[in-house]
């Protein structure tokens, strides 16, 4: 991969332009948070050119972002960020991602290391037979052709009131599980298809569930709000909305090709390809999206409540006598619309988040009560070998469109670090550490080891050096299983 040549200004110990100077059609500037360590990873990776080919967007406001996570991708670079006003403005399904609002969910436990310890191996275990995993893999939750197109509708909700959780949850999710528009007529029959049988699957490749504990608190006010501490057992599901996500960001991308033409937009490369906000074409993808992105809720929902049997069968505790409440759910990869003052005028924008987090401030209105002091919970995983953090948004962060990183960040493509990791145990090494893995490939561990990884304590030092973020705690991996 060519190294990035063009010009990177330093703004600050924690920010980076790239003038819009730089190309002819740039529309705004770029600008990456990084610090001098990490830029020049960044230098080496095509992130930089994705950010500034995004400022070329119809209708993009103040400028075009990444994240310190940033790192190659589809069209708009992983860990990046934009912001297109819906009136003159464009939705980009590359700027979005495949895996629509792949996202984290965090859940709190009563209890503590010493009580886990001697029980993790069967609980690894168990979670691994328990919980569907691997590409393709299918799940026990089934749903008809009509029950499918309510779940796409209603998400976390209809889910929960089919069995699968409790009505507090809904309360602690982003959007409360379900975003409003969702139009399951644009969604394809094949996507449909693909998403009938992989409710309540983990997925592949960086997708897990991680049994943690937390060894480092930082904010005990806040930790104390989300009914945290230290030595407590914590337990992170990552996974999105499955291969129904991957076919409508396939399908719409393939089709947006069209609308280059059709609205006279220019963009350097078509891996971008968009259609106004406002166009019969924006709006259905926006209708699909917002289908899949309820999918993925309810996806994780279903893991939450399959995670919580496992434990209830292990600890022999009822899952609310454990305390296994949801202290919340974030969404990577989605398009949301936000309202903003630009230049004095509060405009509502079509905000992209690819590969990054929402991160609203104390007060903010769309916070649950409960969390209306602290600021939205960010979490934050980082690899199987370190650790993952629970951060609040805060007000600063109103720069990046209340928006930050999402997880540590590749370094090493997955090609990459399978061929770094021949002939070695990953597994092997990991429980060294006192780390148990399991995972349906051997091929998978390679492709998620530590090193591929950008070491998630960097990143999160610029996050909060920048001020777009504050920490609450950290925790340490125990358990982790793999697709």
């Amino acid at each position: 991969m060519a190294p990035w040549n063009g010009p990177l200004e330093k703004i600050d110990e924690f920010r980076w332009r790239i003038p819009k100077s730089y190309m002819n059609g740039m529309r705004v500037d770029g600008v990456i948070y990084a610090d001098d360590k990490m830029i020049e990873d960044i230098r080496s990776d095509k992130a930089a050119e994705q950010v500034a080919n995004a400022a070329f967007l119809p209708g993009i406001v103040k400028y075009s972002l990444a994240m310190p996570d940033c790192h190659w991708g589809y069209g708009l670079c992983i860990g990046g960020v934009v912001a297109t006003d819906i009136d003159t403005g464009v939705v980009s399904p590359g700027a979005i991602g495949f895996d629509i609002n792949c996202g984290v969910r965090l859940v709190k436990t009563n209890l503590k290391e010493a009580e886990v310890q001697p029980k993790l191996k069967d609980l690894v275990y168990a979670l691994y037979n328990d919980i569907p995993a691997g590409v393709g893999s299918k799940g026990d939750i089934k749903v008809s052709a009509k029950e499918e197109r309510e779940l796409l509708v209603e998400g976390s909700k209809w889910v929960v009131e089919h069995g699968y959780g409790r009505q507090e949850d809904l309360e602690y999710t982003e959007e409360r599980g379900a975003i409003k528009g969702a139009d399951p007529d644009k969604v394809s029959q094949r996507a449909c298809e693909r998403g009938k049988n992989q409710a309540g699957t983990l997925g592949s490749g960086n997708h897990f569930l991680e049994t943690q504990v937390i060894d480092e608190v930082y904010d005990e006010t806040a930790a104390a709000v989300f009914g945290l501490e230290k030595g407590q057992i914590t337990l992170m599901i990552h996974s999105g909305s499955r291969g129904l996500g991957y076919q409508v960001c396939d399908e719409y991308s393939k089709d947006f090709i069209r609308c280059l033409s059709k609205y006279n937009i220019n963009v350097p490369d078509r891996q971008l390809a968009c259609a106004p906000v406002k166009s019969e074409e924006g709006k259905a993808y926006l209708g699909a999206m917002k289908c899949a992105a309820n999918y993925a809720w309810a996806n994780r929902q279903c893991l939450m409540h399959l995670a919580r049997l496992v434990f209830e069968k292990i600890f022999r505790i009822s899952p609310k006598d454990l305390g296994m409440d949801l202290i919340y759910d974030v969404a990577h990869n989605i398009a949301k619309m936000e309202k903003y003052d630009i230049d004095a005028n509060e405009k509502v924008l079509c905000v992209h988040r690819k590969g990054a987090t929402r991160a609203f401030p104390p007060g903010h209105p769309e916070l649950p009560a409960k969390y209306k002091k602290t600021g939205q919970p960010v979490i934050i995983p980082g690899d199987m070998g370190r650790n993952s953090y629970l951060l609040v948004g805060t007000k600063k962060a109103e720069e990046t469109f209340y928006s930050t990183f999402h997880g540590a960040g590749r370094r090493l493509s997955r090609s990459a670090a399978i061929r770094a990791c021949r002939g070695r145990s990953i597994s092997g090494e990991l429980e060294k550490k006192g780390i148990l893995v399991m995972s349906s490939g051997r091929e998978t561990l390679a492709e998620e080891a530590p090193e591929a990884y950008k070491d998630v304590n960097e990143v999160v030092s610029v996050v909060t050096g920048a001020g777009i973020s504050k920490k609450v705690c950290r925790m340490r991996p125990l358990g982790v299983i793999k697709g």
